[in-house]
């Protein structure tokens, strides 16, 4: 399996690749090979710093004569002005790299951004917002590191560091209590140590994900008074088992779901439908 470094390193040579093909011609055509210059990345909006350390990457891999100089660092509090850092060297190398550099930024500075707001809409409760799988095919591993850069949790990478047995698997497997057992079986068999969560949708079924003994227990689509009475029943039997809530949560309901006393709040629209903040890469 690819480690993370591998895996951005992929991603980054695949956004060369499709960008800039067999060559920048405007760059190119424009810009003498022997020009040097210098930019900087201006921050426009509010907002949550995130995306900096795979900026650094981005240029390094493209021209190491690239030298950046960082004033702002991740998870840092930016207000319009603030100058994140500065860029020197080729000219043409600067407008070569600015593109993705930015579409990597903006969309973790957005991430980060919204994360730290839900995390904050959740202060004084001993809960936290997590992100999911919906996220942009290839951006995985950076969508979820900015989640992380914005205060929130990361939920599962992938399918394969969890074992998350939701509706359709339930159904396919013939109930939670077969699920389940064929979940630990195959853990133990291939001595794999993986934790179990399992998706409910009624009372009956959080009975048999605490009896078939889970590590955590996702309450699915339940309101909040729906979710307190679970959070009840679940305590009663199970201290032990963590609680997640998913499903249709916003940022207006997100408190109220906290206040009930789940341990997790997973939300979607962490990654799938964020607004990238505002950024420049301008010459100086």
């Amino acid at each position: 399996m690819k480690n993370k470094e591998e895996l951005i390193d992929e991603l980054l040579n695949l956004s060369f690749a499709e960008d800039i093909g067999d060559g920048d011609h405007t760059t190119l055509s424009t810009i003498p090979a022997d020009a040097t210059g210098r930019q900087h990345l201006l921050v426009k909006e509010e907002g949550i710093l995130s995306g900096v350390d795979i900026a650094r990457r981005v240029f390094e891999k493209f021209d190491p004569k690239l030298k950046m100089t960082v004033f702002i660092s991740d998870g840092a509090h930016v207000h319009p002005g603030d100058i994140a850092f500065v860029v020197e060297g080729p000219v043409r190398s600067l407008l070569q790299t600015e593109r993705l550099m930015l579409n990597i930024m903006q969309r973790m500075s957005g991430i980060a951004t919204i994360t730290a707001r839900y995390q904050e809409r959740l202060a004084g409760l001993n809960c936290k917002v997590l992100d999911t799988r919906k996220t942009t095919p290839g951006m995985r591993i950076l969508e979820k590191e900015a989640v992380a850069t914005g205060g929130g949790h990361n939920h599962r990478i992938g399918l394969f560091d969890m074992i998350l047995i939701k509706d359709n698997h339930i159904d396919f497997a013939g109930g939670i209590p077969q699920a389940v057992k064929a979940a630990k079986d195959y853990c133990k068999k291939l001595d794999k140590d993986l934790r179990i969560e399992v998706e409910v949708r009624n009372t009956e079924e959080i009975e048999q994900a605490i009896a078939a003994g889970v590590d955590r227990i996702m309450l699915d689509n339940f309101t909040p008074e729906r979710t307190r009475d679970a959070v009840a029943l679940i305590r009663a039997k199970a201290p032990g088992v963590e609680i997640e809530s998913s499903g249709g949560i916003t940022f207006d309901t997100l408190r109220a779901y906290g206040e009930t006393g789940v341990n997790f709040i997973s939300v979607g629209a962490l990654t799938h439908s964020v607004k990238g903040l505002d950024l420049s890469f301008k010459a100086c």
